[in-house]
């Protein structure tokens, strides 16, 4: 039977790290690739809790299935996705659920290997098209961070359209005019969409007549690097944007990297807004000011749901829209004067 022990050799951290870890202590300062390879050796050497060994637990446990729609790359780079599925993790260890991660989604949903499962949860950005390959054999699924038909799956999103209209409220508030968006377009299905954060952006400014088109920029991605390019992008043009809302806090951290080299002051010349509020986000110079998205909690509430299907067969879908917060910090001010009688 594997041990505590065992896990902290292979995974080459401390006892007392592996049990912090694996008990969800939230005032361990691990890194993440750390806490995923824990959790990974401990699946795959079937550890087992005190609980279970006592024999508290029915026998029978429930298998989860996880679609990602990242990468395990794209989910180092961006922590978003790795955030939800640490929470996905976290409350299947408690409810005593065998997860098992079936693949990176590409798509091509007849490469599943769905057998034997009880039900899904699947992460990301999913359509009509995938939300049914997934479910062809009738069991459950649970869509996280998407709701590709919320009259048949159950589904956990966040208010999007509230927390970017807040941002830009906030930053209209200080005195800004000329706004700028920093994002990415998603591939979805081999087709380049826009981000919904995007599409907020530019209907709460166009009905203000603040929307410039001319200050969206986006890339292919949503990492440090391509924020770094596109703000590098941004301030060479004359007439520049004095805020940017950023899509992710990952591309916010390249843009401030970007501004400085740029020789220019945040928030002194340049307001930042991200999105997310990734862990780092408080520690930046400036700190950043960004949209708290409560990411463990989402792959919490997915497991519940999925739970509850199981356990008492309910038909009838549920979508559970999440509420967001504003953090306001120290990326942001109101413009120079010079600036708001442009």
């Amino acid at each position: 039977m594997a041990t505590i022990k065992d896990i902290a050799k292979q995974a080459n951290v401390s006892l007392a790290t592996v049990s912090r870890v694996l008990n969800y202590d939230p005032a361990i300062s691990v890194a993440d690739g750390t806490r995923k390879r824990i959790f990974e050796i401990a699946q795959q050497l079937n550890y087992k809790t005190l609980r279970e060994r006592s024999g508290h637990v029915a026998k029978e446990r429930s298998r989860i299935g996880l679609v990602n729609w990242y990468s395990d790359q794209e989910e180092m780079l961006d922590p978003y996705y790795m955030a939800i599925r640490l929470g996905v993790e976290k409350e299947c260890f408690q409810r005593q659920f065998e997860m098992v991660k079936l693949f990176a989604y590409n798509g091509e949903a007849d490469q599943l290997r769905l057998g034997g499962l009880d039900g899904i949860i699947a992460i990301g950005r999913f359509e009509a098209d995938d939300a049914a390959s997934l479910s062809e054999d009738g069991k459950p699924v649970v869509f996280v961070d998407s709701s590709p038909d919320e009259n048949r799956y159950d589904s956990v999103v966040i208010d999007m359209r509230k927390s970017v209209t807040e941002a830009l409220d906030y930053l209209i508030g200080l005195g800004h005019k000329r706004i700028g968006y920093i994002g990415g377009r998603n591939v979805v299905n081999d087709k380049r969409v826009r981000d919904e954060r995007e599409l907020i952006f530019a209907e709460r400014l166009g009905s203000s007549g603040l929307f410039a088109a001319e200050h969206v920029y986006t890339g292919e991605h949503l990492y440090a690097e391509d924020g770094y390019r596109l703000m590098k992008q941004a301030v060479s043009c004359s007439a520049a944007p004095t805020a940017f809302f950023i899509e992710n806090d990952s591309m916010a951290v390249g843009a401030l990297r970007a501004l400085h080299e740029a020789g220019l002051r945040v928030p002194e010349d340049v307001s930042i807004v991200g999105y997310n509020d990734i862990a780092i986000a408080a520690y930046l110079q400036p700190p950043l000011t960004t949209v708290k998205v409560h990411m463990e909690f989402m792959g919490e509430t997915a497991v519940e749901l999925l739970a509850e299907r199981l356990g008492t067969g309910r038909g009838i879908a549920k979508k559970v829209v999440l509420p967001t917060l504003l953090q306001r910090r120290d990326s942001c001010a109101a413009p120079r004067k010079e600036e708001t009688e442009v």
